[in-house]
């Protein structure tokens, strides 16, 4: 066996000592290692209802700023599983308050246990548990962004083109500056469940039913003729369904003159969908720094 000489040994430690030192993002490079990312100081588990899934986790951002815009974030699982504990991508909370952000990661109650309709009523219970609580856990409650990956994406995009949700919990449009949509394609319902060799046929028909009335009701982009809330940012992977789903939206919310903007990232299938929720928030994802501009512009509007 080779011996290590005390230089060596000295060598070691600088090198250890430099490793601690680096970011966190920076150790990870070359293999998927995001569970190993630090998470934030200050997480806070609150609960915005009386069922055990209506609960959230909130950080403060890194900066100290008590008056930090505030990020929130809703998980997917085909509105029938799933939670903010392991469907959030770690790389988010770390990313977004060491860039002056406070963040929420939110739980929602689930099918078939609820309806879809309560699920987005949890969304806006929980804004408004956020903003009711905003100056004792510092943050600005006049600057709010929601953002959800798949069925979360759906959901953020129902609560931000139906104001019947926020209403529900005191709140309107006007309490939240803008949406972000990550990877969603079920943003007109009928569509995705008229697609009979779509994988995702029965999770949608249970999610939302085959009432024709209903599934209008549930879908973004036939809510986005109406008001809705001041700015849009639809990111998404090059999934057929999903690229189709996304356009339609954006050409409804363009329509009735909505803040806009969509932006594809390289991806396919189940993985290009997973990837860009599990590696949003890595400065070298493509699709961070465009979310990280996104939202300087619309905090600053």
């Amino acid at each position: 066996m080779r011996k290590i000489t005390i230089a060596g040994c000295a060598a070691l430690a600088l090198l250890a000592g430099t490793l601690a030192q680096a970011r966190p993002f920076d150790r990870l490079r070359g293999g998927d290692a995001s569970a190993q990312i630090p998470q934030p100081p200050g997480k806070q588990a609150l609960a915005y209802g009386s069922d055990k899934l209506q609960t959230l986790d909130y950080w403060p951002a890194q900066t100290g700023n008590r008056r930090a815009p505030l990020v929130i974030f809703v998980h997917g699982g085909g509105w029938k599983r799933g939670s903010k504990d392991n469907a959030s991508g770690n790389f988010k909370a770390p990313h977004f308050t060491s860039a002056g952000y406070a963040y929420a990661s939110l739980n929602y109650r689930l099918v078939p246990g609820a309806t879809v309709e309560d699920q987005a009523a949890d969304v806006a219970q929980a804004i408004r548990h956020l903003i009711d609580n905003s100056q004792k856990l510092g943050f600005d409650p006049g600057q709010i962004v929601i953002m959800g990956h798949s069925a979360g994406a759906h959901l953020v995009a129902l609560v931000g083109t139906d104001e019947q949700y926020l209403r529900g919990a005191g709140l309107s449009f006007a309490s939240i500056d803008g949406v972000i949509p990550i990877d969603g394609a079920a943003y007109d319902v009928p569509r995705q469940i008229a697609d009979g060799g779509n994988f995702m046929h029965d999770t949608y028909v249970q999610a939302f039913g085959t009432d024709l009335a209903r599934q209008h009701a549930l879908s973004p982009t036939f809510q986005a003729p109406a008001p809705n809330a001041p700015a849009f940012l639809l990111i998404h992977v090059m999934r057929k369904d999903g690229v189709m789903q996304n356009q339609a939206l954006e050409t409804a919310l363009r329509k009735a003159g909505t803040r806009i903007q969509r932006r594809e990232f390289a991806g396919t299938g189940m993985k290009g969908h997973t990837e860009i929720n599990r590696r949003l928030g890595d400065p070298a994802y493509p699709a961070t720094p465009v979310v990280d501009a996104w939202l300087k512009g619309v905090f600053a509007h």
